[in-house]
């Protein structure tokens, strides 16, 4: 009987609970596994802080938003310990060995997907499941979480037309999906928005003035423009460009540092820009405008159908997967199956929108403007 761990990583998203019943289920009712989760993901591996995922704690967590087993954004390599950083790397390592895993499940996004080859690199036997409500791991044509935070993005999107209608106002309304233009997208297109703002496609401002003032001029009182968080405008956009450059030109440690630090400062600076774009917005058209942050009320709730399906899955895959002692992979999706991944294959990469892409193209022959 091989016994696996299990520990959800990063991020909270729905789904997840659905994808632990599906490892667990599947293992225990097809390939004879035992599973032990780890509580508030690599955390509960340094710290071996455990709850066994028997059949009654597998029970009635399908349609549950977050996950019973806790997550955090802890690394092992770098734990912060009595206000220190320390490696604890060999902690996990310990943990692994004396409850004497076969295999260890971790579920999560891009950043999990890089502790987790850190960890198959020092010799355990790792596989992957991708979550996310971004949609930005690379290597799998969606990542679970991703399509519940979309319908709710573009279900507020529906309630904000009616009160932009009634007051004949802009509303800006602010998606999550980091750096990354899926939800916004999606959402955008789902809801009918009449501009669309995403990362991948730094916007002109003034240009989302004219397509506001169009829209006056054709005798329409009102205007919905969803923004990604990551969006940036094209002199934002330089900035970053220059600062990257910066940093790849950089000789010394010192001078890498001080690079990274403005860049750090200008993202946490830029995570307050859709309240400027508002204002300028509101400026340039003369029309009284709204802005709405929808934040982490994505993240949470009852995840779709569409999304306890892929966490099922990818879940039962990866069941299937261990018992044929596949490691070191994420279990992707791929059309109607799936397919593992090598971790070397998916970590450092992101799955951006491409500007090419059919959504992209459906919204642009509807007249939804980009920015551009």
């Amino acid at each position: 009987m091989k016994r696996v761990g299990v520990l959800t990583s990063g991020g909270d998203c729905p789904g997840l609970n659905a994808a632990i019943r599906g490892v667990c289920r599947a293992g225990q009712e097809s390939f004879r596994m035992e599973f032990t989760g780890f509580l508030d993901g690599f955390r509960g591996l340094v710290h071996d802080r455990t709850m066994e995922l028997e059949s009654q704690a597998l029970s009635g967590i399908l349609t549950g938003g977050g996950t019973i087993l806790g997550t955090s954004r802890d690394k092992p390599h770098r734990m912060m310990i009595g206000g220190k950083e320390h490696d604890m790397t060999q902690e996990a390592v310990k943990t692994y060995r004396r409850h004497r895993l076969d295999a260890l499940v971790c579920i999560g996004g891009g950043g999990t997907q890089k502790i987790a080859l850190r960890l198959k690199n020092v010799g355990l036997n790792i596989i992957t499941l991708p979550k996310t409500i971004d949609n930005d791991v690379a290597c799998t044509d969606i990542s679970f979480g991703f399509d519940t935070a979309m319908n709710i993005a573009a279900d507020a999107i529906d309630r904000l037309h009616s009160t932009a209608m009634s007051h004949g106002r802009i509303i800006v309304v602010e998606v999550m999906g980091h750096r990354a233009g899926w939800i916004a997208l999606g959402a955008g297109i789902a809801g009918g928005a009449d501009v669309i703002l995403i990362p991948e496609l730094p916007y002109c401002t003034r240009e989302v003035a004219r397509a506001v003032r169009r829209r006056t001029k054709a005798g329409k009182k009102f205007s919905i423009i969803v923004v990604a968080e990551g969006a940036m405008s094209r002199e934002q956009a330089k900035t970053v460009r220059r600062l990257a450059s910066a940093k790849g030109k950089a000789e010394t440690k010192k001078e890498i540092k001080k690079v990274s630090e403005k860049l750090q400062e200008f993202h946490e600076h830029h995570l307050r820009h859709t309240v400027g774009l508002t204002r300028e917005i509101e400026k340039l058209t003369g029309l009284e405008s709204r802005l709405t942050i929808l934040g982490h009320l994505q993240r949470g709730g009852t995840p779709s159908s569409a999304d306890r399906v892929l966490a099922t899955r990818l879940g039962t895959a990866c069941a299937e997967l261990i018992s044929r002692k596949t490691y070191g992979v994420m279990v992707a999706a791929r059309g109607d199956g799936v397919k593992p991944v090598p971790l070397d294959e998916v970590v450092a990469k992101k799955k951006f929108v491409p500007l090419d892409h059919p959504w992209m193209r459906a919204a642009r022959q509807v007249g939804t403007c980009f920015g551009d």
